[in-house]
């Protein structure tokens, strides 16, 4: 009994460690494309929906051959609900992060992303009145010391990232929030790979209304691009969240949720080593502070 609760264990924390890893590695795979061919975000965001969308509500279907992928629409509730989280939640995030990778990288990208354990904080602060503990303190100066660093390089007259990049990163890091609070009743009535795949889906077909992803000449590609493109949706989309949720049923929610802190840490790492983007030794400490205001928040995290 103790050594298969060790086996689930350990196959728990190689799954969070793996899904975290690829978000990551993903997103400085998706700069190496924009940075080293003509593909747009919004056509890489349309494309990446809908076959990850496509792959995921394929593996609901395998894994759970009784159940309708459909059940998710017998409710206007729900069908309303799912909707909004598709186009404002799923495809939002997904919009705005690959533009502040376009525009700057994606080390930047995933850092101002993970801010969105502050905008939950504010919104609860706002709408529930919420009292702020000296634990909000704390992850509110990590959070604000260390987005200063990691934007100017320690340099009160210019940032060392594109305003841009700023802007749709910090957007990311919104409708991230919106995106976690919004699905709280979805995720509480269905399966998680239901309502992500269809969110994919949708948020998908709706981008390709202003991206079509058949507008693309595939036989100017190379090979790397293919190779490229293929990890983005593969690894960096379907694996990395199927493997996320996998981690659950071995792990508690606490520990899922502080590996998966891993997701900047390798987006910092890939990108300084792999596409040698310039990170000052400032903006590694505002990394460090942002890091630190993930485990700290996951660490001391109330108890619902």
């Amino acid at each position: 009994m103790k050594q298969s609760f060790q086996q689930n264990r350990l196959r728990g924390l190689a799954l969070v460690i793996l899904g975290a890893s690829f978000w990551g590695i993903g997103g400085t795979v998706a700069q190496k494309l924009f940075q080293h061919t003509s593909i747009d975000v919004g056509w890489l965001v349309s494309s990446r929906l809908l076959l990850a969308g496509i792959l995921l509500l394929l593996v609901y279907k395998i894994t759970y051959r009784t159940q309708s992928i459909f059940i998710i629409w017998q409710s206007k509730n729900s069908a309303f609900r799912q909707i909004i989280f598709s186009i404002f939640g799923m495809l939002a995030v997904q919009y705005t992060y690959m533009a502040s990778i376009a525009i700057g990288n994606s080390a930047i990208a995933t850092l101002l992303q993970y801010l969105s354990p502050l905008f939950i904080m504010a919104y609860y602060f706002i709408t529930k009145h919420s009292v702020i503990t000296r634990q909000d303190g704390i992850a509110v100066t990590l959070t604000l010391v260390g987005t200063f660093l990691l934007l100017t390089n320690g340099s009160l007259t210019s940032l060392a990232v594109p305003i841009p990049a700023v802007v749709w990163g910090i957007l990311s890091g919104v409708t991230a929030a919106f995106y976690t609070l919004y699905a709280v009743p979805l995720l509480q009535q269905f399966h998680s790979l239901l309502v992500v795949g269809w969110s994919m889906l949708i948020g998908g077909i709706v981008m390709s209304f202003i991206h079509p992803p058949w507008t693309v000449q595939l036989t100017q590609w190379e090979i790397s691009t293919f190779l490229y493109f293929a990890f983005i949706i593969i690894f960096g989309t379907m694996l990395a969240f199927w493997f996320y949720i996998a981690s659950l049923q071995h792990l508690s929610p606490k520990e899922t949720s502080l590996l998966g802190s891993l997701e900047p840490l390798t987006a910092v790492v890939t990108s300084v080593l792999w596409l040698k983007i310039s990170f000052g030794g400032w903006q590694f400490i505002g990394t460090l502070f942002i890091l630190g205001m993930i485990l700290y928040l996951t660490a001391f995290q109330k108890k619902t």
